[in-house]
């Protein structure tokens, strides 16, 4: 299942290119088109350093490699990125994204970037059933007739109480 996107890649380029070819104000522009300022200035920095690959949407639920974060981290320290500018250059949808992996590898150093697995873990381990007995297999079909005889007599009790209430309704005089 994709993610909505709001926003379409043309709508993102006209309010970008208002700003930058008409010489408009991120004020202006973002109130003529009902969006906020700090979103049309991230969509002018990611134009500015992706071009129209910079507008595109980004997939929110990527999962990246613990190789890629590493590469993250180390271009952020070796070459003194801010969060911003790693952001736009590896194409990564959220600054939390990388605060995350900053704070697990300060914590838990390169293990603390492996992916972990998704979902609710398995709590029951299952064992196969042992086969029943003959006396285990009749007391079984015993219930189960049981069950289906109760049913069938409830059915037919509502199927008469139904047939009675139509022909008392039938019966009754009409009054003026």
């Amino acid at each position: 299942m994709s993610r909505k996107v709001k926003y379409d890649l043309a709508f993102k380029l006209r309010c970008v290119k208002d700003v930058l070819e008409k010489h408009q104000s991120i004020v202006r522009v973002s109130d003529s088109v009902g969006i906020k300022e700090v979103l049309l200035r991230k969509w002018l920095q990611e134009y500015e350093i992706g071009g129209l690959k910079g507008l595109e949407p980004k997939v929110s639920n990527r999962t990246y490699s613990s190789s890629f974060k590493l590469n993250v981290l180390k271009a952020i320290e070796n070459e003194n990125l801010s969060l911003k500018d790693a952001r736009l250059r590896f194409r990564i949808p959220s600054d939390s994204t990388i605060i995350t992996w900053q704070r697990n590898f300060a914590t838990f150093g390169v293990n603390g970037l492996e992916s972990k697995p998704k979902g609710r873990p398995i709590t029951m381990n299952r064992k196969p059933k042992a086969p029943l007995t003959r006396l285990e297999e009749l007391e079984l079909e015993n219930e189960r007739l049981r069950c289906e005889n109760a049913f069938l007599k409830k059915l037919r009790a509502l199927i008469q109480a139904e047939e009675e209430q139509r022909r008392g309704q039938s019966q009754k005089p009409y009054k003026n």
